[in-house]
């Protein structure tokens, strides 16, 4: 259901303003740092369970974006990075034995050419089905864990998002949309973007039968 909400609605684009914090100042704190330009670490690795927001925040740093999924060979990328290149490599436990090798060589190249890598997958480097050597090296830089938001700060942010559209969400239209739709902040913004198109669209607010229709339109698609 969730791949299915994700293909009908158009993607929000990421940025820096639109994470939700929950739980996770302190990486936060630690990945802005490593972005500064004063910044002398070459690699900062990401962690956390699907939904977290780990792929938000590699698109939204700017950073030149690969995904695992989709180049498991990371065969869309040159072999050397560029003098002070910005890289982000998302999904690496889809990374195939190729790709295992051209991220250890890259690794390997970031302290000359003066760039940085950030990194993300769904467990710490120690255990990931990877190359020993490989796991090493990305164990060697910055290592954060990512958290998912707790229901109470996704009703929270989902209110708020609400509200900054001019809309009602009424308590009982929240709580059929949580008991239903994924549990994630991509999936649930992109559903409010959609209720709120269809409110304008027919001049209604939003209830359980627009919630219901919404959900039932992705499903149907």
């Amino acid at each position: 259901m969730r791949q299915l909400i994700l293909d009908l609605l158009p993607e929000e684009v990421p940025s820096f303003d639109s994470f939700v914090t929950g739980r996770n100042g302190e990486t936060l704190t630690a990945f802005a740092a490593w972005l500064s330009a004063d910044n002398q670490e070459p690699l900062f690795f990401l962690w956390g369970e699907p939904g977290a927001g780990k792929s938000h925040l590699l698109r939204a740093c700017g950073a030149r974006y690969h995904d695992a999924i989709e180049t498991p060979g990371l065969t869309d990328r040159d072999e050397e990075p560029m003098a002070g290149e910005l890289l982000a490599i998302d999904h690496l436990e889809a990374l195939d034995e190729d790709g295992q090798i051209a991220l250890f060589r890259l690794i390997n190249a970031l302290p000359a050419q003066h760039g940085r890598l950030l990194v993300a997958a769904g467990r710490p480097p120690l255990h990931l089905a990877l190359r020993e050597d490989l796991r090493t090296r990305l164990g060697s830089g910055l290592v954060y864990r990512l958290q998912p938001l707790t229901d109470a700060e996704q009703r929270t942010a989902l209110a708020e998002r609400a509200r900054a559209r001019g809309l009602v969400l009424p308590a009982e239209a929240i709580q059929y949309l949580f008991s239903r739709a994924p549990r994630d902040m991509r999936s649930l913004t992109a559903l409010l973007g959609a209720l709120d198109r269809l409110s304008l669209e027919r001049q209604r607010p939003i209830t359980v039968s627009l919630v219901r229709e919404v959900l039932q339109t992705s499903l149907d698609f």
